[in-house]
């Protein structure tokens, strides 16, 4: 898709400048780059800031109209308003056919549905990165790159390097530098319910166990009732010793006397 830019050179420097063409609609800018020196631009709010909510303008050659002449350029700066729907200021840079460019590109995730780690593993797919940074002539400049999740299984992660890059791009990386794009893990809350059923079921065999080595303790100790008592003992240690003081004390107390008396 081809974008263009409508703009007028502005004279007015300074805070005041910029507030006072806010207030009439406008928005100050400047274009910069190649051989040409700065410009102080200005441009209408409504055709801007619509452009600016479709993704591909931030990734696109742009062709800006200043004054009747066109040139390329990328947009390299938005300000907006801290909490109002207003643009402050936009930068732009001009490019040249023959000179790679340096540019983010938004990534496009695809086929997350078919991945095992989502129809197979009940897992959650996150997205690290957004966009990419690339280098390329200004011909070769894709509106995204795409990124297949078809094959992402549970604890694995696709990296910048292993994406597939059109012809004519490559990476802009430091060294041996290699981010996540996107990983594949078992959501947190599938983490705390294994976690618990886990625990439940430790805490079960746990008294189970406890229960198996008691009943033997139990069976082992004798019932109250069969258990002989101090006074269950003393009939049957004292017997004896009764029918011994009888045939002494008793009936040969009385044989004696009787034989004294007789004697007499």
């Amino acid at each position: 898709m081809a974008f263009e830019v409508v703009a007028q050179s502005r004279k007015g420097q300074g805070r005041g400048a910029s507030r006072r063409l806010r207030h009439s609609g406008k928005v100050p800018g400047i274009l910069y780059g190649g051989k040409k020196p700065a410009v102080n631009i200005e441009l209408d709010h409504n055709p801007l800031y619509h452009h600016l909510r479709n993704e591909k303008f931030h990734a696109s050659v742009l062709t800006l109209a200043l004054d009747g002449a066109k040139e390329q350029v990328l947009l390299r700066a938005v300000n907006m308003h801290p909490f109002k729907m207003e643009v402050q200021h936009v930068d732009f840079q001009r490019v040249s056919a023959d000179e790679k460019i340096h540019i983010k590109v938004p990534l496009h995730f695809v086929n997350a549905e078919k991945s095992p780690a989502i129809k197979e593993q009940g897992g959650l797919i996150t997205h690290v990165l957004s966009e990419i940074d690339v280098r390329c002539l200004p011909a070769d400049l894709p509106e995204f790159i795409e990124v297949d999740l078809s094959a992402l299984a549970i604890g694995h992660s696709i990296h910048v390097r292993a994406l597939p890059l059109p012809k004519g791009v490559e990476l802009s990386l430091a060294g041996n530098e290699n981010p996540t794009v996107a990983s594949a893990q078992i959501p947190k809350a599938a983490i705390a319910e294994e976690e618990e059923a886990a625990a439940a079921a430790a805490a079960a065999g746990a008294g189970a166990g406890v229960e198996g080595a008691l009943a033997p303790a139990a069976e082992a100790v004798p019932a109250a009732a069969d258990v002989p008592t101090v006074k269950q003992k003393a009939p049957e240690a004292a017997a004896p010793a009764t029918e011994e003081k009888g045939g002494k004390g008793g009936k040969g107390e009385k044989a004696d006397k009787g034989d004294r008396g007789d004697k007499k």
